[in-house]
């Protein structure tokens, strides 16, 4: 039987795209309390369902695939540049291909503006209504208002006027680089990019006997098996060690482990990883938002994710990438070469405390790939010495691995500024090997 809360998150998916929702709305129709409707609206937020935008209320939106993460939805331009829309309120849910700014004069700017796009433009009123026609929507920079007939228009069509205080730099500067973070979220990795599905899945039911266990490893030979009750729930997991010895007849819940630990599938495959190793976990359920069973992730799925996570030419740098783009290695003398960046200092033009970790965490990464060992896990960094490195300062990086073993290592890192101590950090690493 699904819970008030699930009954919620189901009735909102099923909504149709456009729907304007609140919580008093849903606590009538679905008969619950204000305060659980106000939960399941924030989860549903949180999943992608529906997009809360001040002065307008939450709607529901498309939920978007991993594939077109960079695409926003009006909804989302709207929430960028704190606007406020004038007309067209139900295509908030639509998505902009692409944004043009209206800073030529009208017939080249509609050479530039098809459907789908955003134009954004000042108090033009001929380009808003072209626009409106082409099937654009408008987002009008200065705080300016519209006339009666462009927002009439943009009710007819489904597009959104938006208006917003800002210049049209600004505007243009805040939407590109929404995109941008979403590029970057896009190269994330996630457990439901890798994960076995439930279809896919080999499980054992409440009420089964170790007997059938025997007949899935017969079947299989696997030796893991998550246990799920009447409502696709994880109960349990039970391996062969939990069944040796023990007579056929005897049922599963009396050998499994109960409450297994479970990822979800927005849980970044970094996170999966850091767990299996931490817990020497071979197998991990995976579950929805409602705690349902999806299906398994296991330790080669985190490998294999693992090595096919190139980084890609199109998607947003993050420091890491700075950071490893920047670094030079020389193999003759084992030490690391760069040199300290803009972008790598905190507001009062030293090497940012954060970034000096990430080049020791790098240093680390590629001197210990070079002993093939398997991908790193870090648990422990410590940094004991750091003193100011200013902009445009050269630093050599001198790693040391002081213990190697088949699961563990331990490395020393020297950092020297001009030939001068900067820093020195210990790192205590972990590898997910086969």
């Amino acid at each position: 039987m699904a819970t008030k809360h699930e009954q919620i998150l189901n009735y909102i998916e099923d909504l149709p795209i456009g729907s304007k929702i609140s919580v008093r709305l849903i606590a009538k129709d679905l008969n619950v309390s204000e305060g659980t409707a106000y939960r399941a609206i924030k989860e549903a937020e949180n999943i992608g369902y529906v997009s809360t935008i001040e002065r307008v209320g939450t709607i529901r939106i498309e939920k978007k695939k991993k594939e077109n993460i960079e695409k926003l939805t009006f909804a989302e331009v709207v929430n960028i540049v704190d606007g406020q829309v004038l007309g067209g309120r139900s295509g908030l849910h639509k998505t902009l291909n692409k944004f043009v700014i209206g800073a030529m004069k009208l017939e080249a700017m509609m050479r530039y503006t098809d459907k789908g796009s955003l134009l954004i433009v000042g108090n033009r009123v001929k380009a808003q209504e072209k626009a409106l026609n082409a099937g654009a929507a408008i987002l009008i920079t200065g705080g300016f208002d519209t006339t009666d007939h462009v927002k009439q228009l943009a009710d007819q069509y489904e597009l959104p006027v938006i208006s917003c205080s800002y210049d049209t730099f600004t505007v243009a500067a805040m939407i590109n680089r929404a995109i941008y973070d979403q590029l970057i979220k896009k190269e994330i990795i996630i457990v439901d990019d890798i994960y076995t599905p439930l279809d896919d899945t080999y499980v054992l039911k409440e009420g089964d006997t170790i007997e059938k266990w025997y007949a899935l490893n017969n079947e299989t030979k696997h030796s893991r098996y998550p246990v799920i009750d009447r409502d696709q729930r994880i109960i349990g997991i039970v391996t062969s060690k939990d069944i040796i010895g023990k007579p056929e007849h005897l049922k599963i819940e009396k050998v499994m482990t109960k409450h297994p630990i479970s990822v979800q599938t927005n849980t970044s495959l970094a996170s999966a990883a850091h767990t299996m190793v931490w817990q020497g976990i071979e197998l991990l359920p995976v579950v929805d938002e409602q705690n349902i069973f999806q299906g398994v992730i296991t330790r080669q799925d985190v490998i294999k994710g693992l090595q096919n996570n190139q980084r890609q030419p199109q998607i947003g740098e993050t420091i890491d990438d700075i950071v490893q783009k920047q670094l030079h290695y020389d193999a003759e003398s084992s030490f690391f070469t760069t040199e300290v960046t803009p972008q790598m200092t905190n507001h009062i033009g030293s090497l940012s405390y954060g970034v000096f970790a990430s080049l020791i965490t790098e240093v680390c990464n590629q001197i210990l790939k070079q002993q093939k060992t398997g991908d790193m896990v870090i648990e422990n960094l410590s940094i004991y010495y750091m003193k100011p490195v200013q902009i445009g300062s050269h630093l050599t990086i001198v790693p040391q691995i002081l213990e190697l073993g088949r699961k563990f290592a331990k490395v020393d890192v020297q950092v020297l500024s001009n030939d001068e101590l900067a820093g020195k950090a210990m790192i205590m690493t972990q590898f997910i090997n086969r």
